[in-house]
């Protein structure tokens, strides 16, 4: 096959690399290449192969292409991949369409570059370069090589710090070379897979997720373990809620019980640094509690309002109501100051999060949950997973625009949805005859009729709002949260005739519009299973913090 035929074939695909090392049960040339077969049946382009054994048992199975590979034990103990000419040509007379070589450091002192033209010239077949950093890439794309791939990055000294999959890596070789890249290495996930794609790579290998059947148990293995452990030894989180309002906190066990509580004022005009302080006092406060009642928590979870970098816990963008808050490195902060990992998440989010864990939403794959209160925070799972964005700015349900022209929104727009469905909007639509929203809520549950007439207005609003949401996501559920849907069944009940009217279709779709049942404290019980969540899936972000404040005082 020529070069071009080549890059035809496996442009945008994936390629699957089947190995298995000395001691492998699978250590077989003939079951290596049953494991080729059940690749290409499931839609695997092309073949990587270790050894010209291998590589000869699986061509006579398959005509996809092969790139072959050869690991050569050296005299200081590690291996080489394709170290000489005669490897390469074995490789290449067993079947080989491509042979691949060690181009890092290491490779080139053993003069891979000089192999590349030799491989290029003599055997008439395209070269790949297993690389770990863009300079390896540019040193062998600039002696020839048809191919870069990603393959060695962390196995080297230089970069042995990147013990996970990096799409920036594949985003720096894709700018850094002028030929095709190919990403491969630690890529265990369709999700990791298609981040390679998107960025820049040419194609993708695939290895141990998919032919190390010994490695991928132990995985499975290890994660249930994990989580039989933390869930029979009952671990204790910390989770703090903090609204525009009130922030709460409360210390959690894993499997959601509530073991100590309290609520305390949100500074919420005081700035950036001192709501950080105010949080600072709040973990070091529930700390001390936990010592009391005998419980060590391992993590902290934070729900903020406002939207959340949620790899790094820092403020991406919060609206007026908590001005100075963007920006704010808010999980950084509070590790350093309780000595804890610290999780952090936009409140809504964490009020889904612990539907998903702790209420109705265990056995929902697509629900959005709603918070209601000083704002409108919205949270929602698409096909069992959070949605957080891109950017994480997805679920801004309160600042859908509403109303042409309306009404000033904290965001700094107008009419949005928020300023018709929140606390301050329910006490004027009860035309002030209340102090407080909870007084509006607490009238109509005695049946004056102003505010009756209050909630229904509301009602209305919210369901036009979310109208939008339920024909773009078609949730199994819509679950209300927030001191505005406390002791307010009326609220729910209107919401679900308003949108009745306005959602089509409406039985077919058999949505269930409901109020959380986690109550006051649901926001802390999410934040706790934030820090329970983490935990259980600890990943160092690769992401790098912004500043501390993008608008500090």
């Amino acid at each position: 096959m020529t070069l071009h035929e080549l890059s035809q074939a496996i442009r945008g695909r994936l390629i699957v690399s089947c190995q298995a090392g000395e001691g492998d049960a699978f250590r077989d040339s003939g079951l290596i290449a049953r494991f080729a077969i059940a690749a290409v049946a499931g839609g695997a382009a092309a073949i990587r192969a270790n050894g010209p054994a291998d590589v000869g048992a699986i061509r006579a199975v398959t005509k996809v292409p092969l790139i072959g590979i050869e690991k050569v034990m050296q005299e200081d103990g590690a291996r080489l991949i394709t170290p000489s000419f005669e490897s390469a040509k074995a490789l290449v007379e067993a079947g080989a369409d491509m042979v691949a070589l060690d181009c890092t450091l290491r490779g080139q002192r053993s003069g891979a570059l000089e192999r590349i033209p030799e491989i290029r010239r003599k055997l008439h077949v395209p070269v790949l370069a297993d690389v770990a950093d863009v300079d390896q890439a540019v040193a062998a794309a600039g002696a020839g090589a048809d191919f870069v791939l990603s393959t060695l990055r962390g196995y080297t000294e230089e970069t042995n710090h990147a013990q996970d999959f990096d799409p920036e890596f594949i985003v720096e070789l894709s700018r850094g070379v002028n030929v095709p890249v190919i990403a491969e290495g630690r890529i265990f996930s369709p999700e990791q897979a298609r981040s390679a794609i998107a960025s820049g790579a040419f194609a993708v290998v695939v290895g141990s997720a998919i032919t190390r059947p010994t490695e991928i148990t132990r995985r499975f293995v290890g994660a249930i373990q994990n989580a039989w452990s933390r869930h029979n030894a009952m671990s204790t989180a910390i989770g703090i809620d903090m609204g525009g309002t009130q922030t709460k906190w409360g210390l959690v066990s894993s499997d959601g019980g509530l073991l100590s509580k309290n609520t305390t004022p949100t500074p919420a005009n005081a700035g950036g640094r001192a709501l950080l302080k105010h949080l600072k006092s709040v973990a070091q406060g529930a700390i001390s509690q936990a010592a009391e009642i005998g419980r060590e928590p391992s993590a902290i979870g934070v729900a903020t309002a406002g939207w959340v970098e949620a790899p790094t816990g820092r403020v991406a963008y919060a609206t007026d109501n908590l001005p100075g808050w963007t920006g704010a490195r808010l999980a950084e902060e509070i590790a350093d100051a309780t000595g804890l990992p610290v999780a952090a998440e936009n409140d809504a989010n964490a009020l889904a999060i612990a539907e998903k864990h702790f209420g109705t939403a265990k056995s929902l794959h697509d629900f959005v949950c709603l918070t209601l209160g000083t704002g409108l925070g919205g949270g929602c799972y698409i096909g069992g997973n959070l949605n957080r964005g891109a950017h994480y700015f997805a679920n801004a349900i309160g600042h859908i625009p509403l109303v042409p022209g309306g009404l000033p929104c904290s965001c700094g727009l107008h009419g949005c949805l928020e300023v018709y469905v929140n606390s301050a909007a329910l006490v004027r639509y009860a035309e002030d005859s209340a102090a407080s929203a909870a007084d509006v809520i607490a009238a109509a549950n005695a049946g004056e009729q102003k505010a009756t007439n209050a909630i229904r207005i509301l009602a209305s609003y919210l369901a036009r709002g979310l109208a939008f949401v339920v024909a773009l996501l078609d949730p199994e559920a819509l679950i209300l949260g927030g001191g505005l849907v406390e002791n307010n069944e009326a609220l729910v009940t209107a919401l679900r005739g308003e949108l009745a009217e306005l959602v089509s279709p409406w039985e077919e779709r058999g949505l269930r519009v409901m109020a959380s049942k986690l109550g006051y404290y649901g926001g802390v019980l999410g934040a706790a299973a934030l820090a329970f969540e983490r935990e259980t899936n600890s990943e160092p972000s690769n992401r790098t913090l912004g500043p501390a404040f993008t608008n500090a005082e």
